[in-house]
């Protein structure tokens, strides 16, 4: 044994050598237990309590069999029907079909469980103790946007503090000359369209991506939001980028592959953040040079933050958010605040126009409170049809299908105890969906469920609405979104009737949110 080590220690080759073979075998152990021998002790574990799941293909799980279903679903455009889930969650629509509700699949090495009762879904988003985190996204996803809503604990609790009077009340009716103007750019714009015989034809979903765009920039930046514009349409490209990512992010290390598209998000990236960093420096020069805040987003935030830290932003810094952060919070304002209003009033239009009498209704009740008038907040708030409307296309096409949890420690969930390291799924979409809850008529258009409000919406009384989440992590932008799309409609409906294009094809599927996949062409028609 002496001569071993004599030899070893003598031959500094030999002991590289030996050494980076224990690395070897450390990493394949690692490995194997990673991508097989945990997932197979999770599936017994997951088994043996009654649950029933996909077979484990090590490795991708069911990625590749969810791809290949996402493709055949895509091929062609479903009937004129709200029963969309087959075509926007096949895998997941199919799995539950085949084994039941109480069932789970796989997220590459991770077997996700489906939560479809109501109560436990509350549960979850609730998390009173703490008992949940949210799924990692990895740094592909936090180039996209890595605000409020991925942190947790005290991070999570500390810019929510900060966050939270930006989205006040009070502060919103402020924001809505900005919508307002927006609002009118777009109708002068459709006004200018209408032909000879009062009508055109226009594909609203890039049009309301555009007004939810120019919305968000004037919001959240105000007289800055030419620049904010151009992050607009950035993190348009990012959201794709990270679309074409996505089936790769189990592969350890992905992310410094040099590929193309780990190229260009590097690039967005960097671009977003020259572009923030020069707006937050601007802004906060002028706060502590004596300039009045401004009544946007980001001043608002900037003003809070500063509050937190201290009059002069250098005392107790710690208790603040780093410019990093401010900017990360900027972009979220983007994804979150663009995209859930654009893929509302989309799909608010299309239904609207698939039933011609609900849009008639709230044309009359928004005649009545405004005439031709601009809409005002107190005015906005008592439309209930049109809120009525909103709820329920939230309810249908919500805008995200599933939300995402981790277990960290084992947990009890009803019956089924859920072991360390097990992902929880909540099939927004598929609750919104079911008879169950909703009644035999669940995937039909029928806002009367809300006459009496959220809460007695469901057949048994269940709170089962989930469009913005729920708990203490509820959006904080629910407001700020319902706002604006009330905004929208009322003023589209002031000016137009419309109905669908012949060249409509119904065929909404999910690209972080629910798209149409082939646009969303409808015809109007001038008042």
């Amino acid at each position: 044994m002496q001569h071993i080590v004599y030899q070893l220690a003598s031959n500094p080759w030999s002991l590289f050598i030996g050494a980076f073979t224990l690395f070897l075998l450390w990493g394949a152990a690692r490995a194997l237990e990673w991508a097989w021998l945990r997932p197979r002790r999770l599936d017994r574990a997951l088994r043996n309590q009654g649950l029933r799941g996909t077979v484990y293909r090590p490795l991708a799980g069911d990625l590749n069999e969810n791809a290949r279903l996402n493709k055949e679903a895509r091929a062609k455009p479903m009937p004129l029907s709200h029963d969309i889930t087959p075509r926007v969650a096949p895998h997941l629509h199919r799995t539950m079909k085949e084994l039941g509700k109480n069932c789970f699949t796989w997220f590459g090495p991770y077997p996700r469980v489906t939560i479809m009762d109501p109560e436990l879904v509350r549960e979850i988003l609730s998390n009173k103790f703490g008992h949940f985190e949210k799924q990692k996204i990895g740094p592909v996803g936090r180039l996209l946007a890595d605000g409020v809503s991925n942190h947790e604990g005290e991070k999570w609790a500390k810019h929510r503090r900060i966050l939270n009077p930006a989205f006040h009340v009070e502060k919103l009716k402020r924001m809505l000359p900005a919508f307002s103007t927006c609002c009118d750019e777009l109708v002068d714009r459709w006004e200018n369209s209408v032909g000879p015989d009062g009508s055109f034809e226009v594909d609203v979903w890039p049009e309301m991506q555009n007004l939810t765009g120019d919305v968000i920039s004037r919001a959240a930046f105000g007289s800055s939001y030419q620049e904010g514009r151009r992050i607009f349409q950035l993190q348009g490209e990012q959201a794709e980028c990270l679309i074409k990512a996505l089936p790769t992010l189990v592969i350890p290390f992905n992310w410094y592959l040099p590929t193309e598209n780990n190229k260009k998000m590097k690039q967005i990236a960097r671009e977003v953040r020259t572009l923030l960093m020069g707006i937050i420096t601007k802004r906060e020069k002028a706060i502590r040079s004596g300039e009045a805040t401004k009544d946007d987003l980001l001043g608002l935030l900037l003003e809070s933050n500063m509050r937190e830290m201290g009059q002069n932003g250098k005392s107790n810094s710690s208790l603040g958010m780093t410019i990093d952060e401010v900017i990360e919070e900027c972009k979220l304002f983007y994804f979150a605040g663009q995209e859930t209003t654009s893929v509302l009033l989309t799909w608010t239009l299309v239904v609207l126009s698939m039933h011609p009498e609900w849009q008639e209704m709230a044309r009359e009740e928004v005649l009545q409170h405004f005439g031709r008038q601009k809409p005002d907040f107190d005015g906005l708030s008592r439309l209930k049809i049109v809120s009525m409307i909103l709820y329920e296309v939230l309810r249908l096409y919500s805008p995200v299908i599933l939300l995402g949890r981790r277990t960290y420690k084992t947990m009890q969930l009803g019956d089924v105890t859920i072991p360390p390291g097990v992902l929880l799924g909540l099939p927004i979409l598929l609750i919104h969906h079911d008879p169950v809850i909703w009644g035999p008529d669940a995937s039909e258009f029928k806002p009367t469920r809300f006459s009496e409000g959220i809460s007695k919406a469901t057949k048994n009384g269940q709170q089962a609405f989930f469009p913005f989440g729920w708990g203490p992590r509820i959006c904080i932008g629910q407001n700020f979104a319902l706002l604006e799309a009330k905004m929208g409609l009322s003023m589209i409906l002031q000016h137009f009737k419309f109905e669908l294009s012949e060249k409509y094809q119904h065929a909404p599927y999910p690209v972080l949110t629910v798209h149409p996949q082939h646009g969303a062409p409808i015809k109007f028609h001038r008042l």
